[in-house]
C-alpha cells in the first residue's frame, strides 16, 4: 500500500453556514488567521526539510544493516503527498478565495513537488459543479464532515444537513474519481451508542476509502458548553469512549476501511480551552489496545489456556498495545494465566496475534 502523507493548512471556520454545537476550530486548532499563498510554500517547504532529514536517518540505517551482511534492504517507500486543506467548508468559502489557494497548490502538483490536493467539506456542499471545479484544479481526495448518520442527532446538533445529503455526496464524489473520506464524531449531544454504530455501519455502505473517528469533546465556548454549564449534556467518559471506539474501529478493520485518524490531535488549543469529554494524546493506542486484549482473553478461553502458563506472539508494533497503558491489558490476562510471556514476531501483522502454551522449563 502506497504511504501517505498530509502537509495540513488549516482554514479555521471559513465557509461554515452553521455554528455546530460542539465547534469552535479557532480554539481547537488554535488558529484565527485565515492562510495566504506564502502559507502554502512555508508548508511545503517546510515538509521538504522534515522529508529529507527522515531519508538521510533512513539511509544511515540501511547502510547500517548493508555493513551488517543483511541483504534484504528495505528499500525507501513511495510516499503520496497532498496539500491538505483543513478546518472548514472549503467548497463554501467565497470562490475567488478558494480558486487562488488552489491554483498557487496546483503550481506544485506541476512541479512534482506534491502530488494532490485534500480538502474538507460539509456534505450539503458538493455539487456537480464544484467537482468539476475542483478536479481542474488537481484535488484528489474530498473528506466530508458527516458526523451522523441519524437525523435527529444532526438536528441537536445544529449541523444544518441530512444523512440524505451525506449519501448523495459520497455518491458524486466517488463518481468524479476522488478519494472519498469520512468524519463521524460518538458521544454527540442526542446520540446514544446505537447511533453511534449505526453510523459506522452507514458508513461501510457507502465504501469510502478513509475515516476519522472523533469522541466528542466540551470546548470553551461552544453550544455544549452551554448546556454541560445546565446539566443537559453529560459527555461520555473516556472508558466508555474506548469500549464505543473499539467496537466501531473493529468495524470499519473488518470492512478493509482504513481509519486514518481516531481522536483529536494534542495542540494549544485543546490544552487551553478543554472544558469535559474523553481526550487522551494516545486515543486511538486505547481502542487498539482493548481490541487485542478482549481478543486474546476470548481465545485464551477457548483454547483452554486458563490458569496455564501461555507465550503470546504479537507484531513490533502491537507489544504497547497489549501491555497497555499503565500495564493495564497485560494485568487482564495475568489474571487468567499463571504466566504470560510476550514476543515479537514480524511474520505478524497489525492486531493479530498467536497464543501457545508455553512450557516451563
Amino acid at each position: 500500500m502506497l504511504k501517505h502523507e498530509n502537509i495540513s493548512i488549516f482554514v479555521p471556520n471559513n465557509g461554515c453556514p452553521h455554528m455546530c454545537s460542539f465547534c469552535n476550530q479557532f480554539q481547537i486548532t488554535g488558529k484565527k488567521r485565515q492562510p495566504g499563498i506564502k502559507d502554502i510554500d512555508d508548508a511545503i517547504k517546510n515538509s521538504y526539510k522534515n522529508k529529507y532529514k527522515n531519508e538521510d536517518n533512513s539511509q544511515d540505517k540501511h547502510e547500517n544493516k548493508h555493513e551488517n551482511g543483511n541483504k534484504n534492504i528495505i528499500k525507501p517507500q513511495k510516499i503520496f503527498r497532498e496539500l491538505a486543506f483543513f478546518g472548514g467548508s472549503f467548497t463554501a468559502i467565497k470562490r475567488d478565495y478558494a480558486e487562488s489557494l488552489l491554483s498557487h497548490a496546483y503550481c506544485y502538483i506541476k512541479s512534482g513537488d506534491i502530488d494532490g490536493i485534500r480538502i474538507s467539506t460539509r456534505p450539503d456542499c458538493i455539487n456537480e459543479e464544484i467537482l468539476k471545479f475542483l478536479k481542474s484544479y488537481g484535488v484528489t481526495s474530498i473528506e466530508l464532515g458527516a458526523q451522523s448518520m441519524v437525523d435527529k442527532v444532526l438536528f441537536y446538533n445544529n449541523r444544518g444537513h441530512t444523512s440524505g445529503d451525506v449519501r448523495h455526496s459520497s455518491g458524486l464524489i466517488k463518481n468524479y474519481g476522488f478519494e472519498l473520506g469520512l468524519q463521524m464524531m460518538t458521544g454527540l449531544y442526542g446520540s446514544e451508542e446505537k447511533d453511534d454504530l449505526f453510523t459506522a455501519n452507514e458508513f461501510i455502505k457507502l465504501q469510502p476509502d478513509t475515516v476519522r473517528i472523533y469522541p466528542t469533546l466540551i470546548m470553551k465556548g461552544t453550544k455544549l458548553h452551554e448546556l454541560f454549564n445546565l446539566g443537559k449534556y453529560i459527555p461520555i467518559d473516556i472508558n466508555k469512549a474506548v469500549e464505543i471506539c473499539a467496537k466501531i474501529l473493529n468495524l470499519f478493520n473488518f470492512a478493509g476501511i482504513k481509519v486514518i485518524r481516531l481522536g483529536l490531535h494534542s495542540s494549544d488549543g485543546i490544552s487551553k480551552n478543554l472544558i469535559a469529554g474523553p481526550w487522551h494524546p494516545a486515543f486511538k493506542e486505547l481502542c487498539e489496545s482493548k481490541i487485542i486484549v478482549d481478543k486474546c482473553i476470548k481465545s485464551i478461553k477457548e483454547l483452554g489456556y486458563e490458569k496455564k502458563p501461555i507465550k503470546i506472539l504479537v507484531s513490533p508494533k502491537s507489544v504497547s498495545k497489549i501491555i497497555g497503558q499503565k500495564r493495564s491489558g497485560i494485568e487482564r490476562i495475568k489474571k487468567l494465566c499463571s504466566e504470560v510471556l510476550i514476543e515479537e514476531d514480524y511474520k505478524i501483522k497489525d492486531l493479530n496475534f498467536l497464543i501457545k502454551e508455553h512450557k516451563q522449563t
